[in-house]
């Protein structure tokens, strides 16, 4: 485990794509204490106040996982960020909303962006990226129902020693895909309305929709109150 340290960046994901991702060892994470340009889910802004937050990209060489299987490692990553907020004793729920956004108590406190390249039908390289709200307790209007660790606490947290803690968590999840361990079961177990009936926004339609799985490409299986069965990309389907 490498941690390289930025005071700024524009993106450290944009930083790792310009990079020679085959000369960068796995598990090497470029750590930046601002982002002045974060990319979240949607191509969206990520927001993060410079210096409270841990925004941070992981270059990994899942070579061991076939192409057609890459969300499996999206999903290894909502389950090692959920163990690590788990050690905090929450008297709240911690729930991953699909894809791989962190809740607590119903609110976002971190999300993750994975981008892939590709050699033939094998994964060469992954940048993870992820942005965990930790000492920031004021947010943005525009900001939709954000936490963070000192919202949630009531105290302040040391960045460092708390990113290795995350890495740790991150490092046995992968380790655990590495030996052929199915994420599926328990990532769909921590599924944000998984089961449960909800109102979302469908190629510019509002429905009522119950979640009942993933398939193997990451697309959010439901069937909607009217019968249809839906299988759903990023960009079709909006929680309302």
């Amino acid at each position: 485990m490498q941690i390289v340290r930025f005071d700024s960046l524009e993106s450290t994901n944009k930083y790792c794509e310009a990079l020679d991702l085959a000369e960068v060892g796995d598990f090497t994470c470029y750590w930046a204490l601002e982002q002045t340009a974060g990319i979240g889910q949607r191509g969206n802004h990520w927001e993060a106040a410079p210096g409270m937050n841990l925004t941070f990209s992981l270059v990994l060489h899942p070579a061991f996982l076939p192409a057609d299987r890459q969300f499996k490692l999206t999903q290894a990553l909502s389950l090692a960020l959920s163990d690590f907020l788990s050690f905090f004793n929450f008297q709240f729920s911690i729930r991953i909303k699909w894809p791989n956004d962190i809740y607590v108590d119903g609110k976002k406190i971190c999300g993750t962006l994975v981008s892939t390249r590709l050699a033939g039908t094998q994964i060469t390289s992954a940048v993870c990226g992820i942005g965990l709200n930790v000492n920031q307790t004021e947010f943005p209007y525009w900001v939709p129902n954000p936490t963070s660790l000192a919202l949630l606490t009531g105290r302040g947290f040391d960045l460092e020693p708390l990113l290795r803690q995350l890495l740790g968590c991150i490092e046995r999840r992968y380790d655990d895909l590495k030996n052929g361990l199915d994420p599926e079961p328990e990532y769909l177990e921590r599924l944000l309305n998984i089961g449960v009936p909800a109102r979302y926004k469908y190629n510019e339609e509002e429905i009522t929709a119950t979640i009942t799985g993933v398939d193997p490409h990451g697309r959010l299986l439901l069937t909607a109150g009217d019968g249809r069965r839906l299988s759903c990309g990023m960009k079709e389907i909006v929680l309302l």
